[in-house]
């Protein structure tokens, strides 16, 4: 389904990284994450049983993050950390400050066998530091994410870690062999443009039509003076849960829909991926980045991004997701959620590959 040069390219792009190690240092970050969550909820006084109200109540969580508690209930129970009895929940044992802060400098060793850069690093300890007002809403992600304007945490974020290296790499190999005249692009969720800076260049012998979109005004004047040397690039917004036709989008206008890190925002999944569909033209293709896996690391960080707006801190997914609290659809849902929408689909890095472990992939879903 995707050549094998696009698996080549991706091997390339992380030539030289220790990818036999990938998988002692995820565990490393989620067991940080874990301690983490213990000292956070302990730090609150639940040291004894409580049920969920008792739990909300302590942390003042507000309304729109209390799945992100359920979430972390749920991962102290699968690793043992806590026990549950007649829906009133207990840690096995305090956490102290001492042991977080221990494991916190652990991150700085994890985040670099990860290449995730230094400022990475940071700001999972930042986030570690600011658990309780993240749940409170008295700080939001996006503040220590993209603080004073700077996207350089984005950019290890999606692009310069091993992980996105790869996904990164396959999906400009892929984009690049349909290129041909008039070739027309839709990039969507485009945010830091960390996966736009590598298919860029890759295209740029073709200057094909291009439309770099975001739901979000915030990401597209920085997009505009990053690859201002790309005049071929057009801007503009794209809500992935939008009507694509009221959007100005008519079928078949695109030969190549392109997404990184987005499309698990859509309220139904294989819905989202069936409308896609109609906007690529025969012979295209809708190529995309996606998370596989709730890392507990995740959601003591990025995941509090995901969070349902404060004026409907209730909403949630409309597809196999529903009522379960998860974000993420697992890789095998991806495919059979690509093929439920009409497309013949495969997925990067193959079975087995260490990269694996960190659970990002690339999907190509062919028209």
């Amino acid at each position: 389904m995707i050549s094998g040069s696009g698996h080549a390219a991706g091997e390339r792009a992380v030539a030289g990284a220790d990818l036999d190690g990938l998988a002692a240092l995820v565990d490393r970050l989620d067991a940080v994450a874990l301690l983490a969550i213990v000292f956070t909820l302990g730090r609150h006084g639940l040291t004894g049983a409580h049920d969920l109200d008792e739990v909300y109540a302590a942390t003042k969580v507000a309304p729109r993050h209390r799945r992100i508690v359920r979430r972390w209930l749920r991962a102290l129970l699968a690793q043992d950390l806590a026990t549950v009895e007649d829906g009133r929940y207990r840690l096995r044992r305090p956490v102290t400050a001492a042991e977080v802060e221990r494991a916190r400098a652990e991150l700085d060793t994890a985040a670099r066998g990860l290449e995730h850069g230094a400022g990475l690093a940071r700001f999972f300890q930042l986030s570690v530091s600011y658990l309780p007002e993240l749940l409170r809403d008295e700080v939001s992600l996006q503040a220590l994410l993209f603080a004073d304007a700077d996207l350089d945490v984005a950019d290890d974020v999606y692009q310069r870690n091993v992980a996105s290296r790869y996904a990164n790499a396959a999906a400009a190999d892929v984009v690049a062999s349909l290129a041909r005249p008039g070739l027309r692009v839709l990039e969507i969720g485009a945010g830091v443009g960390g996966t736009s800076a590598v298919v860029l260049p890759a295209l740029a012998a073709h200057r094909p039509d291009y439309l770099f979109t975001d739901v979000s005004r915030f990401f597209l004047s920085s997009a505009k003076e990053r690859f201002a040397a790309y005049d071929w690039v057009r801007y503009g917004l794209f809500d992935v849960n939008g009507d694509f036709a009221a959007q100005g989008h008519a079928p078949e206008s695109f030969d190549v829909v392109l997404a990184a890190n987005v499309l698990h925002n859509a309220r139904h999944a294989t819905e989202a991926l069936a409308g896609l569909r109609k906007l690529i033209a025969p012979g295209g293709a809708l190529v995309f980045v996606d998370t596989t896996v709730e890392h507990h690391q995740l959601m003591t960080s990025m995941q509090f991004l995901m969070s349902p707006p404060a004026t409907d801190p209730d909403a949630d997914f409309a597809d196999f997701r529903r009522g379960t609290d998860r974000i993420f659809p697992s890789r095998e849902e991806w495919l059979d959620s690509l093929q439920a929408a009409g497309f013949r689909a495969g997925c990067l890095p193959p079975p087995g590959h260490p990269l694996g472990r960190i659970g990002q992939y690339l999907f190509v879903g062919r028209v």
